[in-house]
């Protein structure tokens, strides 16, 4: 069962997975050659700055934008519940994310890029893009993730916070894989007020990466 909402600019409609009822934001663009799909964090939702801001830029450059609520956010519950439900939320919402016919990337920030990561060959994506890939745990840098990362199997950008405590650049391993980083950023991109860069430029940057790279995909 699906429910659609239409407002200026954005339709919102209701999937129902096998792990409950996410919630899909539409932002379509008017000669669409893409989808992206992009879910949140543990800790956040699709209000989050990457997300919104991509939201507006992307259409304007043949990409519609699919910003996901996975079903433990829409059930209003704080904390996410193991990867393998996470995954099971994405696969359920893939039809609706595949059926206006066009090559899907799949793409998040933080646990949301691990999932896109651990499913994307599984589910046919197009490419991957990662947003504050969490490569380890804070302090913990031996719990390494970058299996994930390297696994997707697809044509990836990773889109990083220069000062992302979940893992900085220069901590990445060698693949195949894009990185750009956000200087100063934190792992929601945020930059302290002291650094050379405005937080609206520091947004900038990501959403520039976005559309060069989603340029440059066949």
């Amino acid at each position: 069962m699906t429910h659609v909402t239409k407002t200026a600019g954005t339709t919102t409609e209701t999937v129902e997975t096998d792990a409950g009822t996410a919630r899909i934001t539409w932002h379509e663009a008017k000669r669409a050659r893409l989808v992206l799909a992009v879910s949140h964090g543990a800790g956040g939702g699709i209000e989050a700055r990457d997300l919104t801001a991509l939201a507006e830029v992307l259409p304007a450059h043949g990409v519609t934008v699919a910003r996901v609520e996975q079903p433990w956010r829409v059930a209003g519950k704080k904390l996410a519940p193991a990867p393998k439900t996470l995954d099971t939320g994405w696969r359920g919402i893939w039809p609706a994310l595949a059926r206006p016919g066009l090559p899907v990337i799949s793409g998040g920030r933080s646990a949301g890029a691990r999932v896109a990561c651990r499913t994307a060959t599984e589910l046919g994506a197009h490419a991957v893009l990662a947003l504050g890939f969490p490569l380890h745990p804070p302090g913990r840098p031996e719990k390494s993730r970058a299996d994930e990362l390297l696994g997707s199997g697809v044509p990836t950008l990773v889109v990083q916070g220069g000062n992302d405590p979940f893992g900085k650049p220069d901590e990445f391993p060698e693949g195949t894989y894009a990185l750009v980083e956000v200087p100063y950023g934190d792992h929601g991109f945020a930059v302290p007020k002291r650094a050379d860069l405005s937080q609206d430029e520091a947004v900038a940057v990501i959403t520039d990466a976005v559309v060069r790279w989603t340029g440059s995909l066949g």
